[in-house]
């Protein structure tokens, strides 16, 4: 079995070849929409379920097990938004028109730049301090979600607040011992056991 890293880079790469088949697509006259319709619902879906995956599964693994966990954790939570924001303003037109190339173009941009600095840090951050075992049964965990969900119904797909994210997966490491000053002990773990 794969561990989560490579999982993880295996959709990278399948993100980035549904984006080549849409701008082979785009460059027809005029563009196929039934075509763009049926490249676009499952990468759309695929863009939505990969992040809630990550969220699920990899972030809070890595804030434990990495090297600098909070500030990839934030970042990599931010660039979920701007990619859901995409996917989600695309819905909101017709296939093929001007606003709809928009709105996937933003979701392209922000995967793009989200693959590229999840690959140099939080998955070679991964790789170094997770032992495999660790790496391979998230990784079954990761297919289990994928697979489960094709698609996105029923899952919440909204925005969420990258602070409150890492406040909330850091205070649940340790849920029966919260810091007695009040804070959530943001920055804190690196000190605790299995660290």
């Amino acid at each position: 079995m794969a561990d989560i890293t490579t999982l993880i880079l295996n959709d990278h790469t399948w993100f980035r070849q549904q984006f080549a088949r849409l701008d082979v697509l785009q460059s027809r006259t005029p563009p196929p929409i039934e075509a763009l319709g049926k490249v676009w619902g499952p990468l759309a879906a695929r863009l939505d379920v990969h992040a809630l995956a990550e969220e699920q599964i990899f972030y809070p693994q890595l804030l434990r097990k990495g090297e600098n966990p909070e500030a990839e954790t934030l970042d990599a939570i931010g660039d979920h938004n701007d990619i859901r924001d995409g996917v989600h303003a695309a819905a909101g037109h017709l296939i093929g028109t001007p606003e709809w190339w928009q709105a996937v173009g933003q979701a392209r941009l922000a995967n793009d730049e989200h693959m590229g600095e999840e690959e140099r840090e939080g998955l070679s951050d991964f790789r170094q301090h997770a032992p495999i075992g660790l790496r391979e049964s998230l990784g079954r965990q990761f297919a289990a979600y994928l697979g489960a969900h094709p698609r996105t119904t029923g899952l919440d797909t909204s925005d969420k607040d990258p602070q409150a994210y890492v406040e909330g997966v850091e205070a649940g490491f340790d849920p029966g011992a919260a810091p007695t000053d009040g804070s959530l002990g943001i920055g804190s773990l690196r000190g605790r056991p299995g660290r």
